[in-house]
């Protein structure tokens, strides 16, 4: 069984003062979908937590009615993160996908890591760091929004937030992928992005797929009332942008970025 989980350096947040601890993250990683073909092609690039791959990438052929279709599913320990399929090129040719699916989404986003980095401009912050109260009090001005949620309890909530802590637009969805999604829209369609000296703050956990949708926005800060992913926090590492979770009471963690928040050794 592959590691699911990996240290990761931290600045927490404790009883109004910083200091550096070892957080333990869930690994996220990207597991490809490749089809032995002349020439081969990439079916679908899934994100998720390594282990089990032979039932996750069985159960998602069932869930695409493609499970008929293939006649071999290979697992090769040279080749990490790679599952070679055989079977009807032609059909899973037709089924193949541009985008990947997330462990959370199904299909939400383009390409991958490498291609996010291409795709990502810069973000910028120009504001001074963000104090902790405003970081700690961004979650719950979220939450007043959440309608939806308060009649259900099952809905997740992404807002967008000045760097002031003005709460800019509130959205609920199943899905904290389309939560996501609909703040970017509302933004696209004020012809605001990108959304420099903005935060993102969810009401979920970090996964790749949020920070993706928040550096492609130009999104500097990420808040989240979750965990954050290996994966998330790498990229919001090699993205510069600042990325905040466990955001609830009187505390939280800072995975990269730390330069925005304020009085972060």
């Amino acid at each position: 069984m592959p590691n699911q989980t990996t240290q990761y350096p931290v600045g927490a947040y404790r009883d109004a003062e910083f200091s550096a601890l070892t957080d333990v993250l869930a690994i996220e990683e990207p597991l490809e979908l490749r089809v032995d073909a002349d020439p081969a092609f990439t079916l679908s690039l899934m994100m998720r937590t390594p282990g089990h791959d032979r039932e996750l990438v069985t159960g998602w052929l069932w869930a695409e009615g493609l499970l008929d279709a293939v006649d071999a599913l290979e697992l090769n320990p040279d080749t990490p993160n790679v599952i070679a399929l055989r079977g009807d090129v032609g059909r899973l040719r037709g089924a193949a996908r541009a985008s990947f699916t997330s462990a959370a989404c199904g299909v939400c986003g383009s390409g991958s890591v490498e291609r996010l980095s291409i795709r990502a401009e810069p973000v910028i912050w120009t504001p001074p760091p963000l104090t902790p109260q405003l970081i700690l009090d961004l979650p719950e001005r979220l939450r007043a929004a959440q309608t939806g949620f308060n009649a259900t309890g099952g809905l997740h909530a992404a807002g967008l937030f000045s760097a002031g802590g003005e709460l800019l637009c509130a959205y609920e969805d199943v899905g904290r992928h389309n939560a996501t999604d609909k703040v970017v829209g509302w933004a696209a369609l004020r012809g605001e992005l990108p959304l420099s000296d903005r935060i993102l703050v969810t009401s979920s956990r970090a996964g790749f797929e949020i920070v993706q949708k928040a550096a492609l926005a130009g999104v500097a800060v990420v808040v989240t009332v979750g965990a954050a992913s290996s994966l998330a926090a790498d990229t919001a590492a090699a993205l510069n942008l600042s990325l905040l979770g466990f955001v609830r009471g009187e505390r939280f963690n800072v995975y990269a970025g730390g330069e925005r928040v304020q009085k972060i050794e």
